[in-house]
């Protein structure tokens, strides 16, 4: 019998609260799951399910008020904030709703970015970007600039950009939301093929027809967990 992927992704008991002013308000509450390297699973719930807040905790962009993450083997809640941002350099590939490039800069210049962050030499850089470019196929508008773009080419370079440094999990908020239902089409068909070269992604949206692209869904409904649906079960 053969051994099951590692995981990427352990979320054991996890719950954030807000202190807003004497108001709490549990944001989520006891969620817990696994995913495992090369899966693709969707977390799908309407405004106010707490899709924002796991996305945030998954991301490293925030901490629970109790329960556990772990990502890559490593407890997201013993890492110094210095760590944390390297994670989220580094093992974490963002795609936004909104992009998020740097207006003024190339696309080449955007996928590049996390690289100089981390420190990587020109030369590797420039091999590691033009790879991610062309796995989107934006090699040939790399010297071009966001507003010179439309937006589902902005949409590839934000890709491009979340897997230039390998991360081990691609996390895509929404990344459908602002774009034509045929531009949205084939940026979900780039995550199939993602996919389908063994990355691990999760893509956080309410639209259904995004959710169904994922071999799982995990349904948020009051910051908790109303139920787990799998492709063909």
């Amino acid at each position: 019998m053969s051994a099951s992927p590692p995981l990427v992704i352990k979320v054991e008991n996890l719950s954030k609260t807000y202190d807003l002013g004497k108001t709490q308000v549990k944001a989520l509450r006891s969620v817990s799951f696994e995913i495992q390297k090369g899966e693709i699973v969707a977390i799908m719930g309407p405004s106010g399910s707490g899709k924002s807040t796991l996305m945030n905790l998954i991301g490293c962009l925030d901490t629970p008020t109790s329960g556990s993450y772990t990502l890559n083997g490593q407890l997201a809640s013993a890492m110094t904030e210095n760590e944390l941002a390297q994670v989220r350099n580094r093992d974490i590939g963002f795609v936004f709703q909104v992009f998020n490039l740097l207006p003024r800069a190339t696309a080449f210049h955007n996928v590049e970015l996390p690289l100089i962050y981390k420190g990587t030499k020109k030369k590797e850089r420039e091999t590691k970007v033009r790879a991610a470019l062309a796995e989107v196929e934006m090699l040939d508008r790399m010297d071009h600039r966001p507003p010179e773009l439309s937006g589902g080419e902005r949409q590839r370079v934000a890709i491009a950009r979340a897997l230039v440094n390998e991360p081990a999990l691609i996390l895509a908020d929404e990344p459908t939301g602002n774009l034509d239902s045929r531009t949205g089409g084939e940026i979900l068909k780039i995550f199939h093929k993602l996919h389908g070269e063994g990355h691990t992604i999760v893509l956080v949206t309410h639209d259904r027809s995004v959710a169904e692209q994922a071999g799982r869904i995990i349904h948020l409904r009051d910051g908790g967990i109303e139920r787990e649906e799998r492709k063909g079960a």
